[in-house]
């Protein structure tokens, strides 16, 4: 059975796996104090993750009825994350396998994501297109088996989630920024403002530098304009939705669209989606 540790950001888990589809215990702790600040303070974040790592693991094997002894080996995130929270995870991961004579795996953070899917659907295997998208990072790749992945586009600026978190706080909906905007938006209209559809043109080919790529910086600067524009006027209060509406429907279709480049292009008819943003029911 393996142990795999997380804290790469603002989420402490723990999960023992004993077979490649069979979980026997999953444990997640959110920190909520992040809220306050309207985005993840990195410090704030590793002290949370050393204060409640022990008793997350310790639920995690109680919940997995698995004892020490039969844990074969310890995976851990070692990257890409904050880089005071994956040494909070690294270092609890390296001392405890050290202490119980185990292997220690070094994980990468977004490679786990593509793994993940195959948890709840077995079909998830390579060839696939992958779109992963979270607060820290949007990729778009082509896996053809197990190990190589072939980078097709990534953001040139902000990530996905970034965007939707900033948004959000621009809109004064609150952090984390996915679920609000999405919360917010099925009260709005989606097609009341026209806002920038960045780095996706009509007739783009495949030997422009910006056909896989994504850009989301320049979406969040007119959406603040927006917002400023609104507040002039005074009726963003009963525009909130329409922004948070029209703002989503135009990441998302960035994002699809992109995406669908890629399963024709490459003819591949299998699409994993990850990270956060992934949630998202638009």
């Amino acid at each position: 059975m393996i142990l795999g540790i997380e804290t790469s950001c603002d989420e402490t888990s723990a999960a023992v796996l004993e077979t490649p589809y069979r979980l026997r215990g999953h444990v997640v702790s959110s920190q909520d104090e992040h809220s306050l600040y309207g985005g993840v303070v990195p410090e704030i974040a590793a002290r949370a993750h050393l204060r409640s790592i022990d008793a997350i693991v310790q639920k995690t094997l109680k919940d997995a009825k698995c004892d020490l002894n039969e844990i074969d080996a310890i995976g851990v995130t070692v990257g890409p994350g904050l880089i005071g929270a994956l040494l909070v995870g690294v270092s609890w991961a390296k001392g405890f396998a050290f202490g119980l004579g185990k292997p220690l795996v070094p994980v990468h953070h977004m490679e786990g994501h593509l793994f993940a899917p195959s948890l709840e659907d077995h079909d998830a295997q390579p060839p696939f297109v992958a779109l992963l998208v979270s607060g820290g990072h949007t990729l778009l790749l082509y896996t053809s088996k197990w190990g190589e992945y072939e980078l097709l586009g990534q953001t040139r600026d902000d990530a996905a989630g970034e965007a939707f978190d900033k948004v959000s706080k621009l809109l004064g909906l609150g952090y984390p920024g996915g679920p609000m905007i999405e919360q917010q938006s099925v009260q709005g209209c989606d097609r009341r403002y026209n806002f920038p559809r960045p780095m996706l043109k009509i007739n783009q080919n495949l030997w422009d530098s910006e056909y896989y790529d994504f850009s989301f910086s320049g979406l969040k600067t007119a959406v603040a304009r927006k917002v400023e524009e609104l507040d002039r006027m005074g009726v963003l209060e009963q525009r909130i939705s329409d922004v948070a509406a029209s703002f989503q429907a135009t990441a998302v279709e960035v994002l699809c669209e992109k995406t669908m480049r890629a399963v024709e292009e490459k003819q591949c008819f299998r699409v994993l989606l990850g990270g956060g943003v992934s949630a998202n029911s638009r």
